[in-house]
């Protein structure tokens, strides 16, 4: 790594071979993304992008609204909704070669900078799944860019670049506060401080604070409910081990195995250079706090492409060919991190065994066939005063997807987002009810009547399958809505 600014005009041919790298691979999920249905956590985001809000209970509400602007555009189905995300991590991937760039790697060192970053699985997955944790992503890597670019060139405008990204990862995802205490941790551990007389900055954090704060004005409106849900499924996720395995995921999960000595070179290039070295706490902070918080792996994954960028750099010269026709095995993984196999096949249920979000993008419209089904063994006098409860937010957003097709009514749920709009204006008198245990339908009905079950065409286990097998018609509410409502509020 050098430590002096990379020479303006370098490597432009390998950034031109480089971005047509980033449009082939967007152009290949574009052609294979449809090859699944959505993922239980899309048709949440699906729905909550028909009911545009400045936030909702488990995430900001960008995520959302690129969703909306999509719909508006095209009809929602995978490939149409997924392509932005497969934009978002091919730009990921060039912004790495970008950051290699500014630490003053040459042509090769980009292109092992940019393979690492294309090779990484939860980089790979989030370019196939419209998910918050795709822009999330890309956030960061604008963040890290910005701030390699403001040290190598001494140019303070970066902190507009810096601020604005800031703000967009705020509409994002929550985890942003951790690279905002690396960010932080390292101006204040590496001592560029004339950075705060900088009116630069504060137009920066300027910048941040008026995109964060409609957002933060939600909450407050209603009473910070993401806390709740933050506690809750953290809560969840420590209980039933999805935390306990963090370190040993670092080796195989935000970033591909093979990568491992590149990212742990870089690191210790970050730290042994004096300009760069602020890039080196942003990677460290975070990761700590993540341990202390008792994260989930992938939390981590946005901070490897500063690792990797830098540990291109100091690729020894003559090993660097080597690294670059290694690198592409990598892509050798792909078919358990995207939607490649065949259903059923072998190599599927290998890679669902790897990657559970295979099979909970399986079996949606097949539910709602069956939901329509029982639905229209109702009366059409019943019907006028029935409703559809869904116990999930896959569920619900399947009814809300696939529904109007049959003529169902919008659903209705206790989850989430769901349950702040309420259970309908009036509610109903009779529900069909999915994703719900009799035994807990007979506290609260009269009424309880298995009228279906979850298809199951392909023979597969996924959540639907195994916990919510049983679809029921529920007659006789032995409480009102108002006094129910309250109490069944989940957050999943």
């Amino acid at each position: 790594m050098k430590d002096r600014p990379a020479e303006p005009g370098a490597g432009n041919t390998a950034l031109r071979g480089i971005l047509i790298f980033a449009a082939l691979k967007v152009l290949f999920h574009l052609v294979t993304n449809g090859h699944y249905g959505f993922h239980r956590d899309e048709l949440a985001t699906i729905d909550d992008a028909r009911h545009l809000a400045w936030g909702y209970v488990a995430y900001p509400p960008l995520t959302a609204f690129l969703g909306h602007l999509e719909m508006l555009v095209g009809p929602a189905t995978p490939r149409v909704l997924r392509f932005l995300p497969s934009v978002a991590q091919g730009l990921v991937i060039v912004l790495t070669a970008l950051m290699a760039r500014r630490l003053g790697g040459d042509h090769r060192a980009q292109w092992i900078a940019a393979l690492a970053a294309a090779i990484a699985p939860v980089s790979l997955s989030a370019s196939a799944l419209y998910q918050y944790v795709t822009f999330d992503f890309l956030w960061w890597v604008v963040i890290a860019w910005g701030v390699a670019s403001l040290l190598a060139t001494g140019d303070e405008r970066f902190w507009v670049v810096i601020g604005s990204a800031i703000g967009l990862a705020a509409l994002t995802k929550y985890t942003i506060a951790f690279l905002l205490a690396g960010l932080a941790a390292g101006l204040l551990l590496t001592g560029p401080m004339r950075h705060l007389r900088s009116r630069w900055l504060w137009i920066g954090a300027a910048i941040a604070v008026v995109l964060a704060l409609p957002h933060v004005l939600w909450e407050a409106r209603h009473a910070f409910i993401t806390l709740d849900f933050l506690q809750s499924i953290h809560a969840r996720d420590v209980r039933i081990g999805r935390t306990d395995h963090f370190l040993v995921e670092q080796l195989m999960e935000p970033a591909h195995p093979l990568t491992i000595p590149l990212w742990i070179a870089g690191l210790v290039a970050l730290f042994a250079s004096r300009r760069f070295r602020l890039l080196g706490w942003m990677a460290v902070v975070p990761f700590a706090l993540f341990v202390v918080a008792r994260g989930r792996g992938y939390y981590t994954a946005p901070l490897y492409p500063m690792l990797f960028a830098a540990g291109a750099t100091v690729v020894p010269r003559r090993a660097r060919g080597v690294v670059i026709a290694l690198l592409p095995l990598g892509f050798a993984t792909a078919a358990f991190c995207l939607p490649l196999a065949p259903i059923g096949s072998p190599l599927f249920k290998a890679a669902a065994q790897r990657n559970g979000d295979f099979v909970e993008e399986i079996g949606w419209p097949e539910l709602v066939d069956e939901v329509a089904r029982i639905w229209f063994t109702l009366s059409p006098e019943e019907r006028a005063r029935a409703g559809i409860f869904c116990g999930n937010y896959g569920e619900a957003g399947a009814v809300d997807l696939y529904g109007p097709a049959h003529g169902l009514p919008t659903a209705i749920s206790s989850t989430n987002s769901y349950w702040l709009r309420g259970p309908g204006d009036p509610p109903p008198e009779t529900v069909v009810v999915l994703g719900a245990r009799r035994e807990r339908l007979e506290e609260v009905c009269a009424s309880v009547t298995l009228a279906g079950h979850t298809p199951n065409p392909y023979g597969l286990e996924n959540e639907e399958t195994r916990d919510h097998p049983d679809i029921f018609i529920c007659r006789g509410l032995k409480t009102t809505w108002a006094e129910l409502w309250p109490r069944i509020r989940n957050f999943g």
